[in-house]
């Protein structure tokens, strides 16, 4: 049974990746930490259960990742993902710790795997979990009990006493009972709230009820908005989120990775009134791939269908569904329940606007159109060889751009300007200030492990003073 007594030096709201990372460097500085998790214990993780990989600077090859990746390359990547809307000092500070991130987390006795290559085209700039996402979050959990955190599952912190910019204890929920927590610093790392539908209902109206919610549905962004009522400095867009085309077909919370689909590059995308709406072949997907759920989310009825050829179905990574497959056009169009006329019209649009080329699947080639709007960039093939593929697809959000104000240090800043007095925090719930838009693949885990560092070791250091 935990002490509710005391007082502890750090409390950490969360149990993913950014708060393990801030409960283990506060534990390793001295301080007394206890770590709140909303989840219970066979659900504890966040969103970091489903993750598998985090993107980091290397300047030479390595055991687990190939060639180099500079920081001026992975900057630029940032910014074209980004459109410019991140704080350069966070970014780069992150982009220059993120070379120490998998030592540190191997420190921790996380298992990296070789580097992979094949359809990812990740290979050269992320590092791969062995196990994935859970096998991660054993590691991190089983390092932080051994180190004496505290650890509570089914405790969810539903209030912090905030004064003056000062925090001194949570209210928390601990296994559906009220408790009390006291602490000299408290590191906010409890995410988002993508899965709080009636928050996402303030921007999006009833196209929320259309979102799958990918990771967990613990994400109802209670921290944050108790931390922004009382005068925590808010950062970020609140309609921008990380989001993905996932398969129409999958879970609506819950459904992790294997619910995305790849197959956006090598097809083209149609809406519910069979329009293109967007360059399918803008960018390799890693730099790309998050874009999709934001772009499904702003058409009729949220969903949307990529149309492709059997020339496609194993350039990209294979569906947990099947697709539907046919062998003309207006078949698959009824199969999908679209429109066969409008189908075959914009699949031969497509086709008379395709230019030949060397198709190049890893890399951005020279197979466009020409005189087509929108566009199609890169791999634009004739989609003319049965059997027909489709997949339906539907945004599936990752986590919420908004969130609190951090400086360097990881500390939250008030909203007058001024440094909070013993807050921090680390992963989703600051990401919005290196990521105001669109997403770069294994960044998430970055920020979440670089800052989750900053965040334990500057609480350790204020409760110490």
């Amino acid at each position: 049974m935990p002490d509710f007594s005391r007082t502890y030096d750090v409390l950490v709201a969360g149990g993913g990746n950014a708060a393990l990372c801030a409960a283990i460097e506060a534990r390793r500085a001295g301080a007394s930490v206890i770590l709140a998790e909303h989840a219970p214990r066979s659900m504890r993780g966040g969103n970091s259960r489903h993750t598998r990989n985090l993107r980091a600077l290397h300047a030479n090859p390595t055991d687990v990742q190939n060639e180099s990746y500079l920081e001026d390359e992975y900057w630029d990547d940032l910014l074209r993902v980004t459109g410019g809307k991140t704080d350069e000092h966070l970014a780069r500070m992150c982009i220059r710790a993120s070379q120490y991130a998998p030592g540190y987390l191997a420190s921790c006795g996380v298992t990296f795997q070789p580097s992979l290559s094949g359809t990812l085209s990740l290979s050269r700039t992320n590092a791969f979990f062995l196990g994935g996402g859970k096998a991660l979050l054993n590691a991190l959990y089983l390092t932080a009990e051994r180190l004496g955190v505290v650890v509570l599952f089914d405790t969810e912190v539903q209030h912090v006493e905030l004064r003056e910019g000062y925090a001194t204890e949570a209210i928390v929920s601990h296994k559906g009972f009220p408790e009390r927590i006291r602490f000299k610093a408290f590191v906010a790392a409890s995410g988002g709230f993508q899965a709080n539908r009636e928050w996402l209902r303030q921007y999006w109206g009833d196209a929320a009820d259309n979102f799958q919610i990918r990771g967990t549905t613990y994400a109802q962004g209670r921290v944050l908005r108790d931390l922004l009522d009382q005068g925590c400095g808010e950062v970020g867009d609140p309609t921008q989120f990380h989001a993905v085309a996932n398969d129409a077909r999958s879970p609506m919370e819950d459904g992790g990775l294997a619910m995305r689909l790849d197959c956006v590059p090598f097809a083209i995308a149609v809406n519910r009134d069979v329009e293109r709406f967007y360059d399918e072949g803008e960018d390799v997907w890693p730099k790309r791939y998050a874009i999709w759920g934001r772009l499904i989310a702003q058409q009729p009825g949220q969903c949307a269908w990529a149309i492709t050829d059997s020339q496609a179905e194993f350039d990209y990574l294979p569906s947990v569904f099947p697709p539907y497959k046919a062998d003309t056009v207006a078949e698959l169009a009824m199969l999908a329940g679209l429109d066969p006329a409008k189908l075959e019209r914009v699949v031969a649009e497509y086709n008379a606007a395709v230019r030949p080329g060397t198709f190049r699947p890893m890399v951005p080639d020279d197979c466009r159109t020409e005189g087509l709007t929108p566009p199609k960039s890169h791999w634009a093939r004739r989609i003319e060889k049965p059997p027909f593929i489709c997949h339906p697809l539907r945004t599936g959000i990752t986590f919420t751009f908004l969130g609190l104000k951090v400086n360097d240090r990881a500390r939250v800043q008030m909203a007058d300007g001024k440094p909070s007095g013993n807050i921090f925090a680390s992963g989703e719930v600051m990401a919005g200030n290196i990521l105001g838009q669109g997403y770069l693949a294994g960044f998430g885990m970055t920020i979440g492990t670089v800052f989750g560092r900053i965040a334990g070791e500057e609480a350790a250091r204020h409760a110490r003073n």
